[in-house]
């Protein structure tokens, strides 16, 4: 989160589509969830010593977790709080079920009414904030089907969805999904905003 936008990232990171080094003027890191295509200790440090004021948000697992490799965080897992200029909410969202032996706890949040990242959940709490105008939508996941992604979105209602979960799939893959994924969403009057390349942005 810099001073005047929002910029959501995961996996271009852990893959080095993107460097930590790109991250700066930050005032906020939220992390929703403790799955490493999700949170890469090494790029958080470097960004955060890019970032020496920006504030790292995290539930309570990730908390405990990144205290063991010398990382602060502060809890935020329910509740408002303001940023900078943005006011963020957050709640918890569960993590859709998965082939592991422990699940993590998955937290949601909100950023000024306008954006969504339920973080790796489809959960009836996130439904709660339909018609937010940007949903980040997990696209792509071991826990849900291309039909459960789109009636997921139907439900939601929002103007834009930028995918995210996609990270482990092959390019030529990927690209045929998005465009499925535009076509059918176009329907409903949603527009999917394509972010398949390291460094894309949409401004609204």
């Amino acid at each position: 989160m810099g001073q005047n936008s929002f910029r959501p990232r995961t996996f271009f990171v852990c893959r080095r589509q993107s460097q930590p080094s790109q991250f700066t003027d930050l005032s906020a890191i939220i992390l929703t969830h403790n799955h490493p295509d999700h949170i890469d200790a090494d790029s958080l440090k470097e960004i955060i010593n890019n970032n020496p004021n920006a504030v790292v948000l995290a539930n309570t697992e990730i908390k405990n977790k990144l205290a063991e490799k010398q990382i602060t965080v502060e809890a935020f897992e329910t509740g408002t709080r303001q940023v900078g200029k943005f006011n963020i909410e957050a709640f918890d969202a569960p993590q859709e079920k998965i082939l592991a032996d422990e699940i993590p706890q998955n937290t949601a949040y909100v950023i000024d009414n306008v954006f969504v990242h339920p973080g790796d959940s489809l959960a009836e709490s996130v439904a709660k904030h339909s018609e937010t105008k940007i949903l980040a939508l997990p696209t792509m996941a071991p826990w849900e089907t291309e039909l459960q992604t789109f009636n997921f979105a139907k439900k939601m209602s929002p103007q834009y969805v930028v995918p995210i979960h996609d990270g482990y799939a092959k390019e030529f893959f990927l690209e045929s999904r998005y465009e499925n994924f535009q076509k059918f969403l176009k329907r409903e009057n949603i527009e999917f905003q394509w972010m398949n390349k390291a460094g894309d942005f949409f401004e609204i």
